[in-house]
């Protein structure tokens, strides 16, 4: 709107002159865009692509150099995890060769005393002086100390071939009638209370049943040799979805710490008898089984044995094999 000057009315009580006059002066008229005015300079276009094209070719140039750093880091990290790999392998054939060292060492004096009882045995065979009676005593033993060599080879054996050869399907309740035949004799002649759980009907198990029978029939011998007439010993089975665990407790003198951490370890056994390798070569049975021997003992208290494998007899990815 154009600029006009009208008269301006004096308040009641102003002071100042009648003949003042105040001019309005309204917006300026909005600018008008010429259709034929030419664009923006092409120059500031040229510097944009220009500014476009530098930091793209910054960016394309450090990607190039991350990417060869990645490369050489990568490269680097192959060559340690071989190295690694090697240093693996060395140090676990080393520890073989240290293990079957140590073995032939330990095998060679757990043969040495029979061995040496049976020849003084058999020497004594020699003298035709002894009686009758005194020579079929001294048979026996000889017989005896080399069936215990026999025994102690044939673990020996089992030990260090480490597999269970030979699965099949069978009933556990089966499998826990033939233990239960072999020491309900032993336990009703040695005064012992043999509590034996009937399995779970239909159970069955895919495995080898000889090896699962000898691991079960070490765990019992050693119950019962901790136990004294009148003690009880305890054996039964209870399922889960993909596991049986086999339990076998006793109420005997239990194990001391010292021995506890030593039970697993070839050739150590506290028996005169023992050839220190059966709890070794039953947890060999639980893991080629796909599971493993834990127990709990105390001096006093008695001790419990769970031996537990998996129901299809699969053997689970585990430790080496002691």
């Amino acid at each position: 709107m154009p600029g006009f000057s009208a008269p301006f009315r004096r308040p009641a009580g102003a002071d100042f002159c009648d003949d003042a006059r105040v001019t309005v002066v309204s917006d300026p008229p909005p600018a008008v865009i010429d259709p034929a005015a030419p664009p923006a300079e092409p120059a500031r276009l040229a510097e944009a692509f220009q500014l476009f094209n530098q930091v793209s070719a910054e960016l394309s140039s450090a990607y190039g150099a991350l990417e060869r750093q990645v490369e050489g880091l990568t490269a680097e990290l192959a060559a340690a995890n071989a190295e690694t790999q090697r240093l693996r392998e060395q140090a676990e054939r080393n520890a073989r060769l240290a293990a079957m060292g140590e073995m032939a060492a330990q095998l060679a004096h757990q043969l040495r005393t029979p061995l040496a009882a049976a020849l003084l045995y058999a020497g004594n065979l020699e003298n035709p002086e002894l009686p009758a009676g005194r020579r079929v005593e001294i048979a026996q033993k000889t017989v005896g100390r080399l069936k215990h060599l026999e025994r102690l080879i044939q673990d020996m054996l089992l030990f260090a071939r480490g597999e269970v050869l030979g699965r099949e399907r069978f009933a556990v309740a089966d499998l826990l009638r033939e233990l239960g035949q072999t020491f309900e004799p032993l336990a009703r002649q040695r005064g012992i209370a043999f509590a034996l759980d009937a399995a779970p009907a239909g159970l069955d198990l895919t495995g080898n049943r000889k090896a699962l029978a000898g691991a079960l029939t070490n765990l019992l011998e050693n119950a019962f040799q901790a136990v004294v007439a009148g003690g009880r010993v305890g054996f039964g089975v209870t399922a889960e979805a993909t596991r049986l665990a086999f339990r076998v407790s006793d109420d005997g003198r239990g194990l001391a710490p010292d021995i506890a951490a030593r039970l697993f370890e070839p050739f150590f056994t506290t028996r005169a008898d023992g050839t220190g390798l059966g709890l070794a070569i039953a947890r060999g049975v639980a893991r080629a089984h796909g599971g493993s021997i834990e127990f709990v003992s105390a001096p006093g208290e008695g001790s419990t044995f769970v031996l537990s494998v998996s129901r299809g007899g699969e053997a689970a990815d585990r430790p080496e094999a002691a």
